[in-house]
């Protein structure tokens, strides 16, 4: 892993160490607890994707406390990393819903999820915003929304009938308009409580809209987000590596590093548009690396590592988890060709 200075990096090391990694596996089994989500709020890490008044710090060192919480527990990291796209939107928005939350949100606060990868299916819409004499209303179904009875807050999305995408704050509890499944039973991740979100009639105020925007100038910066390589990827595959004795995580390491080293120098040196098939291309080669590493701990473990006990298990499920998170059409095609290039 790449090593930043910076006092985020230490909080988000020591909470790994001294909270996550310890009951990992237990939390896998009974789901994340309020109180990891109270330790993370009081770190500060909540505020990272923040301007920098607020809190906010380098991408380098976003990034690598996304590596290092991921690494620690995926699931704890799951549910907060939800939290950095609604501050990330509220920094760039004039609503007035941006004096009332930013603060908070940033401060830990009050914690954030999200509703809108559902956006994605378009041209099928999944959820409609409807403008009603004062405000909006919303129907339709969030197929995922993650932390529920965890999250304080949801940044809630919609398409308009002009085709516009629509983004607004509501509370993270049922009310009327606003009905939760039972959480969902998922290979990996169970802990992180994913729900799905019945929409009937949600009506919100105008002063909770934060984004209202084309739908496709939204999706094209969208698509920027999902072409880069994950952090969590590599601190999954870090933690698999951890397992295996040196000489035989040496080659993973080696490649590991490699490709992390030249998807953040992407990352940092051009702008979001440019190079888009090359980080596409380092996304599907992390996928790899990550495959092979969480594979190696399993077969490295044994029969034990069959044991839900075991760290093993977890990570190779995980891994499977990321292969699919964040996936648009574009990422899938891209993952589907390697996968199929190895075949030949």
């Amino acid at each position: 892993m790449t090593s930043v200075s910076h006092p985020l990096v230490a909080r988000a090391r020591h909470l790994a160490d001294d909270l996550l990694a310890p009951h990992a596996e237990r939390v896998d089994q009974e789901g994340v607890p309020a109180g990891h989500i109270d330790a993370v709020k009081r770190s500060g890490l909540l505020a990272v994707s923040a301007p920098e008044e607020y809190g906010g710090v380098p991408a380098a060192v976003a990034r690598e406390t996304a590596e290092i919480l991921a690494g620690a527990c995926c699931s704890t990291w799951f549910v907060q990393t939800q939290h950095h796209t609604p501050v990330a939107t509220l920094a760039k928005s004039a609503s007035p819903a941006r004096d009332r939350l930013l603060g908070p949100l940033a401060r830990g606060e009050l914690l954030a999820g999200v509703a809108y990868a559902h956006l994605r299916a378009h041209p099928r819409v999944p959820v409609r915003a409807m403008r009603t004499r004062d405000g909006w209303r919303f129907e339709g179904t969030v197929p995922w929304f993650t932390g529920w009875g965890l999250n304080d807050v949801v940044l809630l999305a919609g398409v308009t009938e002009s085709d516009e995408v629509l983004f607004a704050f509501t509370e993270a509890r049922a009310q009327p308009g606003l009905r939760a499944s039972p959480p969902m039973r998922l290979a990996a991740l169970t802990a992180a409580r994913t729900v799905s979100l019945e929409l009937d009639g949600l009506w919100l105020p105008e002063e909770a809209v934060v984004l209202r925007q084309p739908y496709e100038e939204w999706a094209a910066t969208d698509r920027l987000k999902t072409v880069n390589a994950s952090p969590a990827v590599f601190g999954i595959a870090e933690a698999a590596l951890a397992l295996l004795d040196d000489a035989t995580a040496g080659p993973f390491r080696a490649r590991l590093s490699a490709v992390r080293a030249q998807a953040h120098a992407l990352a940092d040196q051009f702008a979001p548009h440019e190079h888009l098939e090359d980080r596409l291309a380092l996304r599907t080669q992390s996928y790899a690396v990550l495959q092979a590493a969480t594979t190696a701990a399993v077969v490295a473990g044994g029969g034990r590592a069959m044991s839900l006990a075991g760290k093993p298990q977890r990570l190779a499920r995980e891994a499977l988890f990321l292969m699919v998170q964040g996936q648009t059409k574009e990422s899938r095609r891209a993952h589907l060709k390697a996968l199929g290039g190895g075949l030949a």
